[in-house]
């Protein structure tokens, strides 16, 4: 147990730091600042790179909403739920407060621009409204637990989940940066606020109810619509032998001609 709330703690610092920090330390540094592109294609990264290095010890989840989403997908127990979301919101700070150390080292630093929270209305990047918002965040958390639940079946090509989930957390930074900074993730909307406070934290309350709801959503749905009660077997992209040969393959010999490596991907972020 401790192996895992250490992973989901280090994997939720550098979703923080590594995300957030490009939002705070690169996004309009003068000539070269690296924008929103930037800072989507960053969150990605520290998703991707903390999958693979982490996911093998805690399923890397680094996200109270995934977790609810596996657990609602019948992929992780509830026991775990509170354990992982300490672990997670804990990290999330550590993360943010290296951050905030680094930044405010720097010249002109202030917390007045929000450093990187999420927020609705008047501090929503681009204006938009608490429904606007509420919407963007749950439809966006659930489609990312889709791609997790999907990419992380036992049917699924082996060793690219973490890739996969990647580039899904970075097309929804690309998608919603713009309406809400993009949360789906309680933890780092939480580390944010902690040191931006006023606003930041008044508007909180959004950025836990929605990614929770649209992961439970697509959790329930996703077992109860996508996943299969027949075992098949695993796509791989490979043809067998006697399909090579022209030779009509079953069920049966598919499944013993198929890799069959054992799996241990990452559960999600």
């Amino acid at each position: 147990m401790v192996s895992k709330l250490t992973a989901e703690f280090l994997g939720t610092f550098w979703l923080v730091l590594g995300g957030c920090g490009s939002a705070v330390l690169a996004a309009a540094f003068p000539d070269v600042g690296i924008g929103l592109l930037g800072v989507s294609v960053a969150f990605g990264l520290t998703v991707l790179s903390g999958a693979y290095a982490l996911g093998p010890i805690s399923g890397g989840h680094f996200n109270p909403a995934v977790s609810v989403g596996l657990w609602a997908g019948g992929r992780f127990p509830s026991r775990l739920l509170l354990p992982y979301a300490v672990a997670q919101v804990v990290g999330g700070a550590v993360g943010a407060g290296v951050l905030y150390l680094i930044a405010s080292g720097g010249p002109g630093f202030s917390l007045a621009g929000g450093f990187a929270s999420n927020g609705y209305g008047v501090h929503s990047p681009g204006g938009y409204s608490l429904a606007a918002v509420l919407v963007c965040e749950v439809v966006m958390t659930a489609m990312f637990l889709v791609i997790i639940l999907g990419t992380t079946h036992d049917r699924a090509p082996v060793g690219f989940a973490g890739l996969a989930i990647g580039l899904g957390l970075t097309l929804i930074h690309l998608i919603s940066i713009p309406v809400s900074n993009t949360s789906v993730n309680p933890a780092r909307s939480t580390a944010t606020a902690m040191f931006a406070g006023g606003w930041a934290v008044q508007q909180l309350w959004l950025f836990w109810l929605a990614p929770l709801v649209g992961a439970a959503i697509a959790g329930f749905l996703h077992k109860a619509l996508l996943e299969s009660p027949i075992p098949e077997p695993p796509v791989t992209g490979r043809a067998t032998s006697g399909a090579l040969a022209g030779e009509p393959v079953t069920a049966g010999s598919a499944k013993g001609s198929m890799h069959t490596t054992a799996r241990h991907e990452p559960q999600g972020r």
